[in-house]
């Protein structure tokens, strides 16, 4: 778990959370492209919903080091939130689905145990799908799932992250990289694997040759297939749950700036989200649809540009 502080506030009727509909206990899952705010709706809804922590779900982040380039969250974002598998795991590892679900199920019972909310937010689908999939049937039988799915229309988000990464590299992320630069390291396991490593390693190669490069590269590329591929992985999420899907719009948080940006992100996705949550954790009422087969709710917001709902 991370350095990150506990946020206090008045306790939480668990008999009513935790106690119902076959006395399962409630996990929130939220997923999304890279940069989507996945962590920051995260973060929104561990303070709303305290006590509550957050489980670590990007494959990137569960490595030490690299905490420009894989985009970790800094102590001042937690806002006191605990955070769980962030930077664990050794840079050079191969860190793997089933590492994954021995330590975010080892954490989810921890945070339990403590009766907090487990809140599990990060951009592997993978993980995710590993954690709740049909395999896992010991994670399904303890557990009922609300899942959220934080969107961009595409287009947007692209353009959101190309300006990210001139952001990172102002912060010092070719510095970063610099320091963990070795010529004859293995680019296909751990942290290596992060986008922006390969190809300024390229231009670290370059530079070292002829003192001088272009330190972005085909990031743009990178990240472009990046999340097509997870937007896949969703789309596949979406047909194994459609009649379970919610679909929030985030993309007016994304065009707009300052704080027209902030009041169009509480709007169009927190307040929402909250609504969504709530009746999860507290309506006695509520008997997730898909329970039958997989004892979870699976709630997706968002708006992918090539996803369609009946």
């Amino acid at each position: 778990m991370s350095a990150c502080k506990q946020v206090q506030a008045p306790p939480v009727n668990f008999e009513r959370v935790f106690h119902h509909h076959h006395r399962k206990d409630k996990v929130v899952v939220i997923m999304g492209a890279t940069g989507s705010g996945k962590s920051k709706l995260a973060i929104d809804l561990a303070r709303f919903f305290t006590p509550a922590e957050i489980v670590n779900s990007d494959k990137m982040q569960v490595y030490r080091g690299l905490d420009i380039t894989t985009n970790k969250v800094t102590p001042e974002e937690c806002a006191g939130v605990p955070h769980h598998l962030l930077g664990i795991a050794d840079p050079d590892s191969d860190f793997t689905a089933a590492d994954f679900i021995h330590h975010a199920s080892s954490a989810v019972d921890s945070i339990v145990g403590r009766h907090c909310v487990p809140i599990i937010a990060g951009g592997s689908n993978s993980y995710i799908e590993a954690l709740v999939g049909n395999q896992n049937a010991a994670f399904r039988s303890r557990y009922e799932c609300c899942f959220l799915w934080v969107d961009v229309w595409l287009p947007v988000l692209h353009s959101f992250l190309w300006n990210r990464v001139d952001r990172m590299v102002e912060n010092g992320q070719v510095e970063e990289v610099r320091e963990m630069f070795d010529p004859l390291a293995d680019y296909t396991r751990g942290v290596r694997r992060a986008i922006g490593v390969p190809e300024l390693d390229e231009f670290l190669r370059r530079e070292i040759r002829e003192g001088q490069g272009q330190g972005q590269g085909s990031n743009y590329h990178n990240i472009n297939t990046k999340e097509k591929e997870k937007l896949q992985k969703i789309h596949r999420l979406h047909g194994l749950w459609k009649r379970n899907t919610h679909r929030l719009d985030a993309t007016e948080a994304f065009v707009r700036s300052g704080e027209e940006a902030e009041e169009a992100w509480e709007n169009h996705v927190v307040k929402k989200s909250r609504r969504i949550v709530s009746k999860f954790l507290y309506d006695q009422n509520h008997v997730p649809a898909a329970a039958t087969r997989f004892d979870c709710v699976f709630v997706f917001d968002g708006n992918a540009n090539e996803l369609t709902t009946p």
